[in-house]
């Protein structure tokens, strides 16, 4: 894709200089990404992509250092022009995500190996060389096949543009528009029971807020009458509806809080809007693609066993919707109380 640089209509001899529109640009996404990372990184020395959602924060800031640089400056005392720092930004950015991508995959599979073991500062030391060996590559690679030339354009209405060419991320938007494709066609078989299962994931997140907030209390007492009520309203209201296979369920957890950004994504993909990588290769979609990877390595390890809790806090509520697909240990002892065996039924006759 190509970014105007400059713009001069020779009928009038206005110019337009659109370097400060890609510093504000720019200084948008530094925003965006350092919001993103202060809610969703919670532990930033233990895993691999939340020390490379910290990388990018960093990253961004001194893209805009340079920027605001070359900008404050001007094109005759800089020694780079933006349009070097553009092509070579959006080359490097570009890039990172298929090394991010198996990396982070790499972590979360071998969590409960020796790697799982390790101390935090091995680690924090572990995650930063991966972090810095990323980040090299993905410069090296990008120094030699870049064309940070400025090249002039004239079109129909007697403007003259300078322009410069940067690249977009061909990976991010296949990933963007096959997870979308993926989440919508999984979802659309079980449309008329999606709202009661939110309902009820919403139920069972009250549930364990709640039961967290008790355990802070040193004495708690049950009260019998009460427990053995919801026991047996539990038991009818499990009767009702069927619970979403694991998959499903786990499906339907990611996509309750990506859809949104992964619609915006797909719309300005149809709609023509062509974005570059310094600007799609952000922490939101960092954060995106490590909850697909957290939700498919406990989807591996939560199938056959109890919820998996070696991965790190993730903005989708896994456990919630593997109780969602699995019942809760309540509904299992309720389903027992209210439905009787029949050896215990012909027991009963006989007395």
């Amino acid at each position: 894709m190509l970014a105007i640089m400059e713009r001069w209509e020779v009928g009038t001899g206005c110019h337009t200089d659109n370097t400060e529109k890609y510093l504000l640009l720019m200084i948008g996404k530094l925003g965006l990404d350092a919001l993103v990372f202060h809610l969703c990184c919670q532990k930033l020395y233990t895993f691999f992509l939340n020390m490379c959602s910290l990388s990018i924060v960093l990253v961004d800031f001194l893209f805009v250092f340079l920027m605001a640089t070359v900008w404050f400056l001007g094109p005759e005392k800089s020694p780079v022009s933006p349009c070097f720092l553009l092509a070579n930004a959006s080359a490097t950015y570009g890039i990172l995500p298929l090394p991010i991508m198996f990396l982070g995959l790499f972590n979360y599979c071998f969590e409960d190996a020796n790697l799982g073991n390790q101390s935090t500062f091995c680690k924090l030391l572990r995650n930063a060389i991966w972090t810095l060996l990323v980040w090299l590559i993905a410069i090296t690679y990008s120094l030699h096949p870049v064309k940070a030339e400025l090249m002039e354009s004239h079109d129909a209405t007697s403007s003259k543009a300078v322009i410069c060419k940067v690249d977009e991320s061909t990976l991010i938007t296949i990933f963007i528009l096959v997870l979308f494709i993926a989440v919508i066609n999984s979802m659309l078989p079980f449309w008329s029971m999606i709202p009661r299962w939110i309902k009820e994931a919403n139920r069972l997140s009250e549930a364990r807020e709640e039961q967290e907030k008790e355990r802070s209390d040193l004495l708690f007492t049950w009260d019998k009458c009460k427990e053995t009520k919801s026991s047996e309203q539990n038991y009818l209201e499990e009767t009702s509806w069927s619970r979403p296979p694991l998959w499903i369920s786990l499906t339907l957890g990611f996509g309750l809080f990506w859809m949104p950004y992964l619609a915006v994504s797909v719309a300005c993909l149809l709609f023509g809007f062509e974005v570059p990588a310094y600007i799609t290769v952000n922490v939101l979609w960092l954060e995106c693609t490590n909850s697909l990877l957290v939700g498919l390595v406990f989807l591996v390890n939560s199938k056959m066993q109890g919820p998996y809790s070696r991965l790190p806090e993730d903005v989708c509520s896994w456990h919630v919707f593997w109780h969602l697909s699995k019942g809760t240990e309540k509904q299992k002892n309720s389903m027992a109380m209210f439905n009787p065996t029949k050896e215990k039924k012909k027991t009963l006759l006989y007395v």
